[in-house]
């Protein structure tokens, strides 16, 4: 239970309190505000240690009734209102706090900066896939692994992780194969990073989705899963929270990739022309190697057999389970190529 939930309900005044009962309440909670309501509980408006400085500075005394120093004007929140607005909101009101009422209007709960300020600690586990030859990053992956390149002074794989943790993740599952032992000894168990790490060893190249059914324990929560060469600023907490929403078997993050034809293109009807478009632009989505499955999902996978992750949510398809997309649109770049990482590399020096 977080801090707001134990105390928000002692910061609640009836309108007929005094100064005095506003100093108390704000010097026994820890929410550092007053919430004054009516006696349904319809909030009237907040009070803050220094709407009380004001109000003493008018002439008013600790006997003084609160409702001349009530704002009443409050910033508030509807109860399904997703943390980053919120956040955004605590950021353009000037707030540390914003009460979260009902229909009604009536005070259920409050968001404290220092709490929604931070990430929301999940206990969803992140397998990364990290087992692959990296053959078109030779001679760079001749003798280290590709998750292992660095780029901005640490390795592809390290910025994957931190990225995570940012949406307090905490549990990671490295499968491994090429040059496998590199990864481990760089990495350990995870607690140089404070993070929990465990490895999924590969005997051979198991695909993208192969290594999942290597999986020692069925996972409780929806599995996120990623490709150890992606990197990007997704929020991975809110694509976990457009998961749930969807129930869907999988979700898989997509990206609008636009290309130029260089010529024009002619639409013909038999042997007619009906139209001429000079070099347009294609618009398609691709994946950008980042999903959700659901635990049931990996059912459809058989232990040490190579599969790759499209041939997983066909196969989630076939037998009539929602497969979701979740378009992207934070910086993401896939390091499969020698020009990608030297991008990449020269874009975060």
């Amino acid at each position: 239970m977080s801090r707001a939930d134990q105390f928000w309900r002692k910061a609640l005044l009836f309108s007929d309190a005094t100064i005095n009962d506003a100093l108390r309440n704000l010097d026994e909670v820890a929410v550092k505000i007053v919430f004054v309501i009516e006696k349904s509980g319809v909030l009237i408006g907040t009070i803050s240690d220094g709407d009380i400085r004001r109000g003493l500075l008018k002439g008013l005394n600790l006997h003084s009734p609160i409702i001349s120093i009530i704002h009443r004007n409050a910033v508030v929140a509807p109860a399904n209102l997703k943390r980053p607005v919120i956040l955004q909101m605590m950021i353009a009101k000037k707030v540390p706090q914003i009460p979260i009422v009902d229909e009604q209007g009536r005070v259920i709960g409050v968001h404290l900066w220092d709490e929604v300020a931070l990430p929301l600690s999940r206990p969803n586990a992140m397998v990364i896939m990290a087992g692959g030859l990296g053959t078109r990053l030779r001679p760079h992956t001749y003798d280290c692994p590709k998750p292992l390149l660095e780029i901005d002074g640490k390795p592809m794989l390290e910025h994957i992780i931190d990225r995570a943790k940012l949406s307090g993740l905490r549990h990671f599952i490295i499968a491994i194969n090429y040059l496998g032992h590199m990864i481990e000894a760089y990495f350990g168990n995870g607690n140089r990073l404070d993070v929990q790490i465990e490895y999924l060893r590969e005997q051979g190249p198991l695909g993208t989705a192969g290594a999942l059914g290597l999986l020692p324990f069925t996972p409780e929560m929806p599995l996120l899963v990623t490709n150890g060469d992606v990197i990007t600023d997704v929020r991975y907490g809110e694509l976990l929270d457009f998961h749930a929403e969807q129930t869907a078997a999988a979700t898989m993050a997509v990206r609008l990739y636009e290309r130029r034809h260089n010529f024009g293109v002619v639409q013909l009807n038999g042997i007619d022309v009906v139209g001429l478009e000079e070099k347009p632009i294609v618009r398609d989505y691709i994946n950008a190697g980042i999903y959700v499955l659901e635990p049931a999902a990996l059912n459809v996978l058989r232990r040490g057999e190579h599969c790759d992750m499209p041939t997983l949510l066909q196969n989630l398809r076939n037998r009539n389970d929602r497969v979701v997309a979740y378009p992207i649109h934070e910086p993401w770049i896939d390091v499969g190529r020698l020009d990608d990482l030297y991008m990449i590399q020269k874009n975060k020096n």
